[in-house]
């Protein structure tokens, strides 16, 4: 099936106040944020056309920007009205939501005290990732090389561009092994996150999960500690090994684009998904729909 680019699709883009049509919303070649990584972005989603934790995507956006010395040129009333008239403009209620901010073209070097920072704000259809069957079958996940770097060599509270490039990169190796995606340690050899998603495991019916400090503490992530306390499930966010991995019961993985979503292996452990597992999907999928 061939793919559909994104540069040359129908709807529209926010781009730096105003909605341009989607083929419109260009940049320069020359843009600091291409060369040197000076770009941040959010991923939400939006269900029956209301963008679930808007603000707190919002704020968090501003904050990754500051992390990297720059600010948004918007306040967060500014983003999240901007993000609402995408999504009604697009016309499509369901919806991934995608915010970004990034260093222009006026200076290109390291330094780029001087450049323009500009904001774009697009929307697209994005189904989730595994309906409920199939979901409930969990997906293989790979141990990935690439280890997510020490806090104090990166900005690592940001959701910032650069910060993916081992990502992409670890993903890419777990697909051509036929695995779904990759579980990444952290530089001391403790279990971190996924490429893209927080991890979280159970065992005696207690929740087990990273602690956050060298790679992002995800919003779905703090959704889903907040729905299991709720369920009176005791939560541990801590310090794991990777060899306390066959004694944990179940695993999921949860984020924007993964929503939650069990794990059926990583490497050579397995996990059989169970109630736990299904209990917090369904609660989540109540909380992002609380009117359905």
């Amino acid at each position: 099936m061939a793919l559909l680019p994104f540069d040359d699709r129908d709807g529209f883009i926010w781009f730096d106040g105003k909605l341009v049509p989607w083929r419109d919303a260009k940049l320069h070649v020359l843009s600091h944020g291409l060369h040197y990584g000076s770009c941040v972005f959010e991923g939400e989603r939006a269900y029956g056309g209301e963008i679930f934790k808007c603000t707190e995507h919002s704020r968090r956006f501003k904050t990754s920007a500051e992390l990297l010395d720059f600010e948004i040129p918007y306040s967060v009333e500014e983003l999240d009205a901007a993000k609402r008239a995408v999504v009604k403009a697009n016309g499509k209620p369901d919806c991934y939501v995608r915010p970004v901010a990034w260093r222009g073209s006026e200076m290109m070097a390291v330094a780029a005290q001087n450049a323009t920072i500009h904001v774009a704000i697009a929307s697209w259809e994005w189904p989730s990732m595994f309906d409920a069957a199939v979901r409930m079958k969990g997906i293989r996940l790979d141990i990935a090389e690439f280890r997510r770097p020490d806090p104090q060599t990166a900005p690592c509270r940001s959701k910032a561009a650069g910060l993916y490039m081992i990502c992409t990169i670890s993903k890419h190796k777990a697909e051509r092994k036929g695995y779904a995606d990759a579980l990444m340690l952290d530089w001391q050899g403790r279990v971190a996150e996924c490429t893209g998603a927080n991890v979280f495991f159970t065992r005696d019916g207690a929740l087990h999960t990273p602690i956050a400090d060298c790679f992002l503490d995800g919003i779905t992530r703090r959704t889903v500690i907040d729905l299991a306390k709720k369920r009176g499930m005791e939560v541990q966010e801590r310090r794991i090994m990777p060899d306390e991995l066959p004694s944990f019961n179940e695993c999921f993985i949860c984020g924007t684009g993964a929503e939650v979503t069990p794990v059926a292996e990583i490497g050579p452990h397995r996990f059989t998904p169970g109630n736990i597992s299904r209990t917090l999907i369904e609660d989540y999928a109540a909380a992002v729909r609380p009117h359905a």
